[in-house]
């Protein structure tokens, strides 16, 4: 057991002799405590490269790490063009940032069969489908394109909404959303653009980083002979 660059909890494990079968299970009890969202303290857009130079630190935590392409996510000019066209005159970080979130939304088409967890996130954009995955590289991608520190959440949804609530797409799955470094007042800040809405008390983080890659639940080299088949079940209910 370990904790990576990014803070996340991992588990290295080596099987010495043939295996026909692996099954991960997890089962974990949450005290999840809703975040009042804030008044938007964030400086405006153009000022925010201004504070991101005033950081001399290379801790995991800083929006430096979050900036620029990283291994599963090349930039492409198509984001950056995208994005500018919901940038106005003086709009807040945060106003930009849900914005684009929003754009994405109605913009894209949830597809659960559209895409695999390999797909280009370029590919997806240029689509206009996929699944959460794709939604949170692509936002993720038009942020960092205009110089906003965006990284990736890996995590859980409620399965079951509260009364009254519409069930969010993606609860049944591992779950992906965007994590943006708003200044240094705001700090991050959370959004889901898969459901164009701010993070909150249904979100249950699993694991942060750069892209999919830092916060896949499971990776790793299989040496294998024969075809292979993958299976995996989410459960979320309120105690």
């Amino acid at each position: 057991d370990r904790t990576d660059f990014f803070g996340n909890a991992v588990t290295d494990i080596v099987y010495r002799s043939p295996h026909n079968e692996l099954c991960f299970r997890l089962k974990a009890r949450i005290d999840r405590t809703a975040t009042p969202e804030e008044f938007d303290i964030s400086p405006p857009l153009t000022s925010l490269a201004r504070e991101i130079a005033g950081i001399q630190s290379l801790r995991p935590g800083e929006p430096v790490h979050f900036l620029a392409a990283s291994p599963r996510l090349p930039l492409d000019p198509a984001f950056a063009v995208y994005a500018q066209e919901h940038v106005g005159p003086d709009m807040s970080t945060v106003a930009v940032i849900e914005a684009i979130g929003k754009a994405l939304h109605q913009d894209m088409r949830f597809d659960a069969e559209a895409t695999t967890v390999d797909t280009p996130a370029l590919e997806a954009f240029e689509r206009r489908h996929g699944v959460c995955q794709d939604f949170t590289h692509i936002m993720i991608a038009c942020l960092r394109s205009i110089g906003i520190p965006a990284g990736y959440v890996s995590g859980f949804l409620r399965t079951l909404p509260p009364e009254g609530k519409p069930r969010l797409e993606g609860a049944d799955a591992m779950h992906a959303w965007v994590r943006a470094w708003c200044g240094f007042e705001a700090g991050w800040i959370e959004y889901d653009p898969t459901n164009a809405l701010r993070v909150g008390q249904d979100h249950i983080v699993v694991a942060r980083g750069r892209d999919y890659g830092d916060a896949a639940p499971v990776k790793g080299v299989l040496r294998t002979a024969g075809s292979q088949t993958t299976d995996h079940k989410v459960d979320v209910v309120p105690h």
